[in-house]
């Protein structure tokens, strides 16, 4: 590898997949601080690497204008003549985009349906390594084998805006998900800051989530919870989780948010398994799941709408106790 390559890295997915795609940001500089990166992400996503020191650009793909933006980003990409594309995700659209990008070196996943004319090609296996390992093996062409952790960077201003939550102890709460069968139930969360010792609860998610957490909310009329749905940015609230006593999330983007500013984290995995490789990475985390031996979990890799089973006793399996201890 060049002493100071050019590299390029793709990652247009959703939230937790651009956060954890950092590592390869920090890995890179890491073994080569001259580096020069640049990472490209779906649109709303760019706020997750504003700050990060170890990029030269951010690049946006807006889906809504997708195939005309496709074409201007493979432009702007020949004419930055790139050592090193590296191309994390596994669908044809990032492919044409890596196979046309005049690298000299592509590098992706050999289930990308493009990956024929990628110059390396990488398989990717779901289970038995965490994602983060699978993805940098994307970098051994570049010579680079040592992993660093996700991080990313709250500026000043968005540290300052979360200050005047941080007078007394207090833990967060991330009690939604996009998917039914990822969340905690809501009457759960309920029982978990009713056994939290009057400590300050914020619960965090984003505007969509809102409506969920004021179920939990009104019924802890007595106890000191703030519903900051919607109120704080995803870095804003990672900033908020770092000096927690304890942030509870379920298996979904906060639990990302959590292991890129090592904060620490109890993740509660449904339906889901950590084994897939998406579980935390802070120094203090904690793994909660049901201890029942059920023949139908997991039932996915992302999640349901519903159950497929009707009982969600990969939920309901899970107690309140197994919580509340990671707060002694």
């Amino acid at each position: 590898m060049k002493s100071s390559p050019v590299v390029l890295i793709i990652q247009t997915a959703f939230i937790g997949d651009v956060i954890l795609a950092t590592s390869l940001i920090e890995s890179i500089r890491a073994e080569a601080p001259s580096a020069t990166i640049d990472f490209v992400v779906r649109k709303g996503n760019e706020e997750l690497l504003a700050g990060n020191p170890g990029l030269r650009r951010v690049l946006v793909l807006d889906k809504s204008r997708k195939y005309r933006q496709v074409m201007e980003l493979i432009k702007d990409f020949r004419r930055s003549r790139y050592d090193y594309v590296i191309n994390v995700q596994r669908y044809a659209t990032t492919g044409l985009m890596t196979a046309l990008s005049g690298g000299r070196y592509t590098i992706g996943f050999a289930s990308n349906p493009l990956s024929l004319f990628f110059t390396k090609r990488v398989e990717h296996d779901v289970g038995g390594v965490h994602e983060i390992t699978r993805n940098l093996r994307l970098l051994a062409p570049l010579g680079i084998e040592k992993i660093v952790g996700p991080r990313i960077y709250p500026s000043e201003k968005q540290w300052e805006r979360v200050r005047e939550f941080k007078t007394k102890p207090y833990l967060t709460i991330s009690p939604a998900s996009v998917w039914f069968t990822k969340q905690w139930p809501a009457e759960r969360w309920v029982e978990l800051v009713k056994g939290a010792e009057r400590m300050n609860v914020f619960l965090l998610g984003g505007p969509g989530d809102k409506d969920h957490c004021e179920r939990i909310s009104v019924q802890l009329p007595e106890h000191p919870v703030v519903n900051l749905c919607g109120q704080l940015s995803l870095v804003e609230s990672a900033a908020l989780m770092k000096d927690a006593h304890m942030n509870f999330v379920n298996d979904s983007a906060p639990l990302h948010l959590a292991s890129a500013m090592n904060a620490p984290v109890a993740a509660v995995f449904c339906s889901t398994v950590p084994e897939f490789g998406f579980g935390p990475l802070s120094e203090m985390s904690f793994v909660i799941q049901t201890e029942e031996k059920l023949q139908c979990r997991p039932c996915g890799l992302h999640g349901f709408k519903a159950c497929p089973q009707g009982h969600f006793r990969c939920a309901s399996g899970i107690g309140v106790d197994r919580l509340l201890r990671t707060l002694a």
